[in-house]
């Protein structure tokens, strides 16, 4: 049996609205039923994780914790009952439930004091994860591509395929292309979706929305949303509305326009969560005759049938993982990577290469 390793290096947030504290933290000296130890190779910076260092839902009662809900790597060792993966297996590590058992939380230590973890952590280079958030990968996939699976191809694939059930020809209005705005877009343009609409901020962006199957871009930067941007997507999407429109924003004010500019019989799609106590408005009444407002929870799927289907899709050419890989970063380096994306700066989606 591997001999654990005692300790390894983390990113930490120990403070909201403040940068994470990169430092060597304390693993338990054996794993529990249906634990499994992991050397991370790679993880993604994914949005949650900003909206968690900001702080977007209100006071975190889990101060100091870790972080971290798309990464890949490989199996060290696993834990009694672990049948699902075993050791030498590469590996997703993603956040929502998949095969085996959910196992309790790793105990970790910093300094002397527990140190808070969920089922999944990627921001460190060992981690001790929950078997239902594992699924393998063929041992030829790329690894650095492979925690785009975690959740930003699963969030967006499963919003068009599952939450918004988009069918051929529909048309779709996406706000947001960031790292699962750019999966919406692929995953409606592999559904042969027209017009496809990206909305966003940032130029950079949106040409790599163009890349991915988008038939039309609008930079909304300095647009008043109800006189300048809801009639620019009139304009290409007809005065009927769309079929389907997703938001991955999270901006209440964009909800409610997305709400707005979805057909009588079409499916507004949020993706993105705004911050606490900040409601939406809407006019209720379309919602008893067909029309569709509905959240999507990392896209509804099943991580054990949706990641080996997407990484088939990927080693066929079909699925396009590494045009979303624009930035990569060291773990020591996590929070430039977390500012860039934070600014716009970043296309894509930043990965952070672990040693």
């Amino acid at each position: 049996m591997m001999q654990m390793p005692k300790t390894t290096k983390a990113a930490i947030l120990v403070e909201q609205r403040q940068p994470l504290v990169i430092d060597e933290i304390e693993l338990p000296g054996r794993l529990d039923c249906g634990q499994v130890l992991v050397r991370v190779l790679y993880s993604g910076i994914c949005g949650s994780q900003l909206g968690e260092i900001a702080g977007v839902k209100g006071p975190d009662k889990y101060l100091p914790h870790m972080l971290g809900h798309e990464g890949s790597g490989e199996v060290l060792a696993i834990g009694p009952g672990v049948r699902h993966v075993r050791p030498g297996d590469k590996v997703v590590l993603h956040w929502r439930k998949g095969r085996g058992i959910e196992a309790a939380p790793a105990e970790y230590a910093w300094h002397g004091h527990k140190l808070n973890a969920g089922w999944v952590t990627t921001f460190n280079e060992h981690a001790i994860i929950s078997e239902n958030r594992l699924t393998p990968l063929p041992p030829e996939f790329d690894m650095e591509l492979a925690p785009l699976l975690g959740c930003a191809v699963t969030t967006g694939f499963g919003a068009i395929m599952n939450t918004a059930g988009l069918r051929i020809g529909e048309s779709v209005v996406v706000f947001g292309a960031g790292g699962v705005g750019l999966n919406v877009i692929q995953a409606a343009a592999m559904t042969t979706a027209y017009p496809i609409v990206a909305v966003d901020i940032f130029d950079n962006r949106l040409e790599l929305a163009r890349t991915l199957g988008a038939t039309h871009t609008i930079n909304s930067r300095d647009m008043d949303l109800r006189e300048g941007l809801a009639p620019a997507i009139a304009a290409i999407i007809g005065p009927s509305g769309a079929d389907v429109v997703v938001d991955n924003t999270g901006n209440t004010a964009l909800i409610a326009l997305a709400y707005g500019l979805t057909q009588a019989q079409g499916r507004t799609i949020l993706v993105g969560v705004p911050r606490a106590q900040d409601d939406i408005t809407i006019h209720s009444l379309p919602l008893h005759f067909g029309k569709v407002l509905t959240g999507t929870h990392g896209g509804d799927g099943d991580p054990a049938i949706d990641i080996p289907r997407y990484a088939r899709l990927e080693q066929q050419g079909l699925l396009r993982l590494a045009p979303l890989v624009t930035e990569r970063y060291s773990l020591e380096e996590i929070n430039e990577a977390i500012n860039r994306m934070k600014s716009g700066a970043t296309a894509g989606r930043c990965i952070i290469g672990m040693p």
